[in-house]
Parts: structure tokens; C-alpha cells; sequence
């Protein structure tokens, strides 16, 4: 980390980081077990008012959201635990927000270093809250600081915290590639397709939202004018067989799509609560080099 960015002011997450780590804390606390995902630490970090269980974005309205939230992570920590036992040995987060992984799972990412990728400023926010939670910054965490506005290039950040590019990794993008132009995220995909044979990328990206269920059509709605007003307007959605393609295009050598039903049908059969995420909503693309 050089001078400059070592010297960055801390600045608070964006809200929707926070939404998601109060979603998942949310699960266990509002949720009836089995729990999906459990991330208490999350909690920890962003540090609430009090009072944060009344507020609008975590109204049952949101319920089927929280559930897409959790389902996301429980997948992509699935995939990540069974690709480091065939030997993968990186895991790469890209937007990484308040992500609890090498807090939680410590027995996993000892074993494979975990590179953090976020804007300076707020992770300069987490980097302290970590510390002053007495959790501090193992080893194997790598906090990469990199400064998209100023030009950065995260792969440059990358390689500088000491990513290996020779060696399979696993690369997350959730919550992301909606505030990206299509531009960008082909020029993410390339540089990932470009990875060590057998490295997996999870990429989380958006349906148009005329494609969304009626019944959570008007929260997706909300949320776009929420995120325009906040300055981070939604830019890109796709169909999956659009993102297929970007992804092939890209260099990927197996690409597949994971539907939001197919989560629900992976990880919510059997509730009586009728706890799911929402259908045609927010989907993964699972592509491999």
C-alpha cells in the first residue's frame, strides 16, 4: 500500500453494504431455523443504531430480498469450500463490502488467502472496525485499496498485495455488475477469463426488472430510484443467455447459469415459512477457465 493511499480518509460504507450485512444478520435473528447462512459478525462491523430492526429496508416487505442476499452467500461459500478442497488456493472479492468470510470461516481461508478489493475510503473504515473489535487483519486477509474514480486498476492492486495470477483461484462479484456498464463488465470478464486454468468466477448480475415477479417488482423499482438518488444508478441488466455470451465471448471455457428458483429449490425446500427468493430477480453466472 503506498503513501497515498494509506493516508485515505475512512469513510462509512455505502448503504447497501450495510443493508447486506444487516439482511444476513437478520436471517438468524427474524428467520426460523434451519437458517440458510448465519453472519453475526457482519453485524458487528457495520455497527447499527439502535434500533435498526424497524427500519423500511428491513420490513417484511423485504423478506424475499434478505432471502436472496443469504442464498447468494451460502452459495458462493458452498463453491469456495469445494473448490479449496481440490486444491484452489485464492479467493479474490471484488466489491467486498462488510463480507465476513475470513472472519467465519477461518479453517477455509488459512488456507487460501482471501484479497479483498473495495474503495479506499471505506475500507479504511472496516480495516479499523476490525481492529477494534480485537479481530484484527490475519494473515491470510489482504485488504487490496483500489481507487476506480482515480484510475486505479485493480488487477495492478491485485498483483501488489501478492496475488499469484499462476494459481487457480475463485473470484466473487455479487451486488456489483448492476452499477457497471456492460463496457466495464466485459472488461472485467476478460481479465478474469485470463486467470490460471481452473479459476471460477460468481458473478451476480440482474434481470430487467419488467422480468421480475409482480409481487417484488415494485421493491426492485425502489431500489433503482433509491440507487439513482444516491448517485450509484443501476446501469446494466441482462438475460442469462446475454450474460452466457458476454462470458463465452470473454474467454470463459464452461460457462452456466444458476437461477434464482434454482437456489430457492437448493436451499429453501421444505420451510413452512415460506421463506424464498424472489424468481427472475438477481442470478449467477458461473463461469471456469
Amino acid at each position: 500500500m503506498n503513501d497515498r493511499q494509506q493516508d485515505r480518509q475512512a469513510i462509512a460504507p455505502e448503504n447497501t453494504a450495510v443493508r447486506v450485512a444487516l439482511w444476513r444478520a437478520l436471517h438468524v435473528e427474524a428467520d426460523a431455523p434451519p437458517h440458510v447462512f448465519e453472519d453475526a459478525v457482519g453485524l458487528e462491523i457495520a455497527a447499527p443504531e439502535e434500533g435498526w430492526r424497524n427500519r423500511p429496508d428491513m420490513s417484511p416487505f423485504t423478506r424475499a430480498f434478505r432471502a436472496s442476499i443469504v442464498a447468494r452467500a451460502r452459495y458462493l461459500e458452498d463453491l469456495v469450500a469445494e473448490q479449496a478442497a481440490l486444491g484452489v488456493g485464492q479467493y479474490v472479492i471484488l466489491g467486498a463490502g462488510l463480507d465476513t468470510f475470513a472472519q467465519r470461516r477461518p479453517e477455509l481461508a488459512s488456507r487460501m488467502p482471501v484479497f479483498e478489493i473495495d474503495q479506499p475510503g471505506p475500507q479504511a473504515w472496516k480495516r479499523q472496525r476490525l481492529i477494534d473489535l480485537g479481530l484484527g487483519i490475519p494473515p491470510y486477509l489482504r485488504l487490496v485499496p483500489v481507487d476506480f474514480e482515480a484510475g486505479d486498476l485493480w488487477w495492478e492492486r491485485l498483483v501488489t498485495a501478492g496475488f499469484d495470477s499462476a494459481k487457480p483461484t475463485v473470484v466473487a462479484s455479487t451486488g456489483v455488475s448492476m452499477y457497471l456498464t456492460r463496457e466495464a463488465i466485459m472488461a472485467t470478464l476478460r481479465q478474469i477469463a485470463a486467470l490460471a486454468p481452473g479459476s471460477t468466477l460468481v458473478m451476480s448480475f440482474l434481470l430487467p426488472i419488467e422480468m421480475t415477479d409482480p409481487e417484488v417488482r415494485p421493491g426492485m423499482e425502489r431500489a433503482a430510484a433509491g440507487a439513482k438518488a444516491n448517485g450509484t444508478p443501476f446501469l446494466s441488466f441482462f438475460m442469462p443467455d446475454e450474460m452466457l455470451a458476454l462470458a463465452r465471448e470473454a474467454g470463459f471455457r464452461e460457462v452456466r447459469h444458476v437461477s434464482a428458483a434454482a437456489l430457492g429449490d437448493r436451499y429453501f425446500s421444505g420451510r413452512t415459512d415460506g421463506l424464498r427468493p424472489p424468481n427472475n430477480s438477481e442470478e449467477l453466472l458461473v463461469a471456469t477457465t
